[in-house]
């Protein structure tokens, strides 16, 4: 329908895009990440030190661990919250359906970091809920551990990515066809059997998208930490911030970035074969 020619020029200027925007810096930081740094200037010298300074120091694997467990609780936090909602709205809200759905979404109008400083705010020693918790005598001192912990971190993120979570659920829930859950109720199947036999499987798409959303979002954040976090809850991606910018080791801190993009790039395949067995047809 289209001649060669027309294609040609209709792809390049995207192709473009995406090789100066997004594979040149990738490159970059590939090539940074076999140099070294000798008195703060970065000599163009290759070698594997920054690898081996990655894998033999434990404060790297250490950090990395605790990011992974701090995303996963946050994916599965998510889930908990996002699954649920978008069932409800998907089979039970009726006409509500758009309001409610407007609603979820009504977040992500809002800025990542007033987000974050309103939950600075209500976690805080003289917070909203610390106030409140002395104020029906549950405690008689602010909680500590309520900011600047890992939980903070968790319960900050689990609010941010939670629509992330919701959205593709969302999605592969109303593309499942309603005949085939009229049927399985047809067939005698109560609703406990029908959502563990149609309606489940036929949304682990959409749950496994989400998940990945959550947990790589997650993954690369480095504001929360920031902001509600402190020193028990440094994430990998704080690592890498400081030695960018107050450290000035870009080789070390392109090494780390390298497994990063490596391990979210093998999460990525790995849920993409997910996904296409667990489609529906």
């Amino acid at each position: 329908m289209y001649s060669r020619a027309y294609k040609t020029i209709v792809s390049l200027p995207p192709l473009l895009w995406v090789g100066v925007f997004l594979l040149l810096p990738y490159a970059l930081m590939f090539a940074h990440s076999f140099w070294a740094v000798r008195d703060g200037t970065v000599v163009h010298q290759w070698n594997l030190n920054n690898y081996h300074t990655l894998f033999s120091k434990p404060v790297y694997l250490e950090v990395l661990l605790r990011t992974m467990r701090i995303a996963a609780s946050v994916t599965l936090c998510s889930l908990l919250l996002g699954y649920p909602l978008a069932y409800y709205l998907s089979f039970h809200s009726g006409a509500r359906k758009e309001l409610l759905y407007q609603l979820v979404i009504v977040p992500l109008w809002v800025s990542y970091l007033v987000r974050g400083y309103a939950w600075k705010t209500i976690l805080g020693s003289e917070g909203v809920l610390n106030g409140f918790l002395q104020y029906l005598h549950l405690t008689h001192e602010p909680v500590s551990f309520l900011l600047y912990s890992p939980f903070a971190v968790v319960l900050m993120l689990t609010h941010i990515y939670t629509p992330f979570v919701f959205l593709p659920i969302y999605a592969a829930l109303e593309h499942i066809p309603r005949p085939l859950v009229e049927a399985s109720q047809d067939l005698g199947a109560g609703s406990a059997q029908t959502f563990l036999r149609v309606i489940f499987p036929l949304s682990i798409p959409g749950l496994v998208a989400g998940a990945t959303f959550a947990f790589v979002l997650s993954l690369g954040d480095f504001l929360a930490p920031l902001l509600v976090g402190g020193a028990s809850s440094t994430m990998i991606s704080n690592v890498v911030q400081s030695l960018f910018g107050a450290a000035l080791d870009w080789p070390l801190g392109a090494a780390i970035s390298v497994c990063i993009v490596i391990v979210i790039i093998s999460l990525l395949f790995l849920t993409e074969r997910l996904e296409k067995r667990w489609s529906f047809k």
